[in-house]
């Protein structure tokens, strides 16, 4: 059993927090998952987009039983305010598919889950459709996962990209179980000098917002952890 579980996208996104952490295989549903365990923390990287969210969601719920999972990883901003490695922990989190939407105990603003990488046409649109400060593919996912098991959730998201950043497409370069490509990226940028710049920008981006996001993870999973422990230990007096 673990106290606090995080579900993230990718493991870029999170190697600074997980690289001395131990590294466990298993398998749920027919699936293998990856777990990197530290103490009473567990966290799974199940990949881009809701589907494999929810997969990594139910598969952590039901091999370590936590008391609390997180959705956790990169954002993009609809506040043109925001600005890269600036944290989002929303009060609201809207689903864009179905119109559902989960208010969370603590936090502010809205963060709102859509179906692919948003463009910045329709980060407008989001923005003002939902008076949202950020969108992701995935937390509404592991909202639902946690809902269905009675598990306490949580938000912590990182901005990756500002409102005004632009970039081709990203679609082809994930996989059907949510995987970048990276081979596939790297082919495409290299024969494409216009975007060099803009590569190098994501890059940039992506290493400070992994830098952020693994400080805030430190810190709420320390918090849950204390918390957690004095309420174990209410328990155990209560039971003498």
């Amino acid at each position: 059993m673990s106290r606090v579980a995080i579900v993230a996208s990718l493991e870029r996104e999170v190697r600074p927090l997980v690289k001395e952490w131990r590294v466990s295989e298993k398998e749920h549903a027919g699936r293998g998952f990856r777990f990197f365990e530290n103490g009473e923390i567990v966290l799974v990287c199940g990949g881009i987009g809701a589907e494999a969210a929810r997969r990594a969601a139910e598969a952590v719920i039901a091999i370590y039983s936590p008391k609390l999972i997180y959705s956790a990883g990169f954002a993009g901003a609809l506040d043109p305010a925001l600005k890269v490695a600036d944290i989002v922990q929303p009060q609201r989190l809207v689903n864009v598919g179905d119109g559902s939407s989960v208010h969370l105990d603590r936090g502010e603003g809205v963060l709102v889950s859509f179906g692919s990488v948003a463009n910045p046409a329709q980060k407008i649109k989001l923005r003002d459709s939902f008076s949202a400060l950020a969108v992701d593919m995935e937390a509404a996912a592991v909202a639902r996962a946690a809902e269905a098991r009675r598990v306490e959730f949580a938000v912590v998201k990182v901005i990756s990209d500002e409102f005004d950043f632009s970039f081709p497409s990203m679609e082809r370069f994930i996989d059907p179980n949510g995987q970048f490509l990276e081979m596939r990226f790297a082919q495409f940028a290299a024969l494409r000098p216009w975007l060099w710049p803009q590569v190098a920008r994501l890059a940039r981006n992506s290493s400070r917002a992994s830098r952020a996001l693994c400080d805030r993870l430190r810190k709420v999973t320390a918090e849950s952890d204390a918390i957690g422990s004095g309420a174990h230990a209410v328990e155990e007096v209560n039971r003498r």
